[in-house]
């Protein structure tokens, strides 16, 4: 779970209720008219625009806001290099039984244990990189058009509000719903594009850059186990991939291997 994006959303849930409880009339702010109008509106605007897959498949992406850790590429180095050595000393095929818990990493080692070609097998897997990157690219469109849609729809209540409220002015029990309803809406829309619908595009616009950048060091890594380079060499090769300021940190429980100095005569092997 991702602590951090769980923690914002139960802590902007948990404010914005508290406020509303705090001014002893909860229930006034509870209208079904203001929320069909707002959420109705805003979801048949959504499937005008996108395919209904592609609306379920972005709740599917949305989801992972909130469920998966982001992987550093720290981790991916650390476990190349661990790949890297059982190659060098057991071969290729003891590969297959190691416990790889990214599943495109899973599949580079799988097509890498099936003596597919080096070239073959980047080539595979840039293309899946690539329509990755797509399906994160729709999912991000659908939800910052639901956050923009979704206070349009709020204004639009709250001028059928208006009109409501207008068209009947010499009933006074009739101005009530007529303002709650222009109120209530903008309300609602403006909250749901804030705090979910548009942070949520920005975390999966996060997400997905965090992944093409762990996709590419993956790619490279495939190059250092196939030709079974030392520690030393793959922390040369991927340590682009890591900020600045992070790079050449000594990690916990590196082997003796780690600390070997690459021999340019040995090709790094």
């Amino acid at each position: 779970m991702d602590k951090a994006s769980f923690t914002g959303l139960l802590v902007g849930i948990t404010v914005i209720f508290t406020a509303i409880a705090a001014s002893g009339e909860g229930a006034q702010f509870l209208y079904l008219p203001a929320v069909l109008i707002v959420f109705g509106g805003t979801f048949s605007a959504t499937l005008i625009k996108f395919s209904f897959w592609q609306v379920i498949n972005s709740v599917k992406l949305a989801s992972l806001a909130f469920t998966t850790q982001k992987e550093e590429p720290r981790e991916l180095i650390e476990q190349t290099k661990e790949l890297t050595a059982v190659a060098r000393k057991h071969g290729i095929l003891a590969l297959e039984d190691v416990d790889i818990r990214n599943p495109f990493f899973r599949k580079a080692i799988d097509l890498l244990v099936d003596g597919v070609d080096l070239q073959l097998i980047q080539k595979i897997l840039r293309e899946e990189q690539e329509l990755s990157t797509q399906r994160h690219e729709v999912g991000q469109r659908i939800f910052r058009s639901i956050g923009e849609q979704a206070p349009a729809f709020g204004m639009i209540g709250t001028l059928v509000g208006l009109v409501q409220m207008l068209g009947n002015l010499e009933d006074p029990e009739a101005i009530g719903p007529g303002m709650a309803v222009a109120l209530l809406t903008t309300l609602y829309g403006a909250v749901f594009a804030q705090l979910i619908a548009i942070p949520i595009a920005d975390n999966l616009e996060m997400r997905a850059q965090n992944e093409y950048v762990n996709q590419s060091l993956i790619i490279e890594a495939v190059d250092c186990i196939h030709n079974r380079y030392n520690s030393r060499l793959v922390d040369e090769l991927l340590s682009n991939y890591l900020p600045r300021n992070h790079r050449g940190l000594d990690v916990p429980g590196q082997g003796a291997e780690g600390n070997q100095a690459f021999d340019p005569n040995q090709g790094g092997r």
